[in-house]
């Protein structure tokens, strides 16, 4: 099966082969064509999956023909750089179509926005704050809108945009087609399907299980040891692009700062960058003027690099759908890579699980001539910045209930 049995319109398919697809991925051979016939489609497929083109060529292919000028199309996604890569999705294929696209969302003023918008674009991808702020403003209004997408459906879900989702959905036609993408179905995301799309085609590529094409292993280490355990496997491990997660985004940032200082182009994602740094930020990393990108999850979100040779978790995840998510930015396109998680006595549950859905065993690997026994040095970085710690000098653990990890979580305008 190949892109000429979707029978998109010449200038769609320009599109196409200008970015050199060719056989389609699994995700856009089950979701493109009940797409193209207006039905709604729910998508359940890990990142890397190919997912985006599967909604921006049935969006292309329906509003090519229709009036200029007016929103046709509405793609929701959780965070800005997710947003751009979706809009660049839309120019690069679009190209010959001449249907513009706008990225809307926080960070940045909206005045230029709003000139946009009075100067009549076909499709919006924006994340929910910032959109609900248009829609307020009333610079935005959605009468002639006909396709509806909620990309990373359970992520937004996660962040707590519920609300904001549903508030949007308020003020967009009822009569229109709905697609759905997300990775995992929590129950939250089982409402919402129930609530807002009709008689939906439920489309699965492996929501669950890591690709293939990523090899696992484990380095058992003391809390305090994890920066120098991983500066000495940087040191000995062939890479590329490096992206590294941590739990918080003042760990990624001073982690980010101690690996500069070690001799590796680095750079770190985190909610404390503006837009303009943000934006830097991945251009870098993703030119190759960054080595290693160090990132929290919801940072993370949405960079597309095809060239990340290796994910190390610095802080394991705290579930497997996390793990998922995150090692899916390596090994992409059929392409092999490595996940490294450096793991505590802390991690075992969540590495339980994580065994428990490959399935096998994850390799346990141990470094030589690495003092596993040295302890920690006062005064010294111990791997544990950011973490609240009790009298004693010990990371504070999070609460669990029937090995599920509760942590707080806060809602934040993207």
């Amino acid at each position: 099966m190949n892109f000429d049995s979707f029978d998109l319109y010449p200038q769609i398919v320009a599109g196409v082969q200008a970015l050199g697809y060719s056989t389609p991925t699994p995700i856009q051979r089950q979701a493109i064509p009940p797409a193209l016939k207006g039905q709604d489609v729910l998508g359940l497929a890990q990142t890397g999956t190919g997912k985006t083109a599967a909604f921006v060529l049935p969006i292309l292919q329906r509003l090519v023909k229709r009036p200029r000028g007016r929103i046709g199309a509405l793609v929701i996604a959780p965070t800005r750089e997710l947003s751009d890569q979706i809009h660049t999705a839309f120019v690069a294929l679009g190209r010959q179509t001449r249907l513009r696209s706008l990225p809307i969302y926080g960070g940045v003023s909206m005045a230029p926005q709003v000139r946009d918008l009075r100067s009549g674009v076909e499709i919006i991808v924006a994340c929910p704050g910032r959109l609900l702020d248009h829609i307020r403003q009333g610079t935005i209004r959605f009468p002639n809108l006909e396709i509806l997408v909620l990309d990373e459906a359970d992520r937004m879900l996660d962040m707590g945009f519920l609300p904001d989702i549903r508030e949007i959905i308020k003020h967009v036609p009822t009569v229109r087609q709905t697609l759905m993408f997300a990775a995992t179905m929590p129950d939250d995301i089982r409402g919402l399907t129930r609530d807002v799309l009709r008689a939906p085609v439920t489309v699965q590529v492996d929501p669950s299980a890591p690709a293939p094409t990523v090899a696992h292993a484990l380095y058992p280490v003391a809390s305090h040891l994890k920066t120098d355990l991983l500066l000495q496997l940087l040191r000995y491990t062939e890479t590329a692009s490096i992206l590294i997660f941590t739990r918080t985004k003042h760990r990624a940032q001073r982690l980010g700062k101690q690996l500069e200082r070690a001799g590796y182009p680095t750079t770190s994602l985190q909610g404390n960058l503006s837009q303009n740094q943000r934006q830097a930020a991945i251009r870098g990393f993703r030119n190759g003027s960054y080595r290693v990108l160090v990132a929290t999850d919801i940072a993370a979100r949405g960079i597309d690099v095809s060239r990340i040779s290796h994910v190390i978790n610095y802080d394991m995840p705290d579930t497997t759908d996390a793990y998922t998510h995150r090692i899916g930015r390596t090994g992409r396109a059929e392409k092999t890579g490595d996940a490294f998680s450096l793991v505590t006595r802390e991690d075992e549950a969540v590495v339980r699980n994580i065994e428990f859905v490959l399935g096998a065993r994850l390799e346990r690997r141990r470094l030589n001539d690495f003092d596993y026994q040295r302890s920690a040095l006062p005064g010294r970085d111990n791997g544990l910045s950011g973490q609240k710690q009790s009298p004693r000098g010990q990371p504070e653990r999070a609460k669990t209930f029937n090995n599920r990890t509760f942590t707080a979580r806060s809602k934040k305008r993207y």
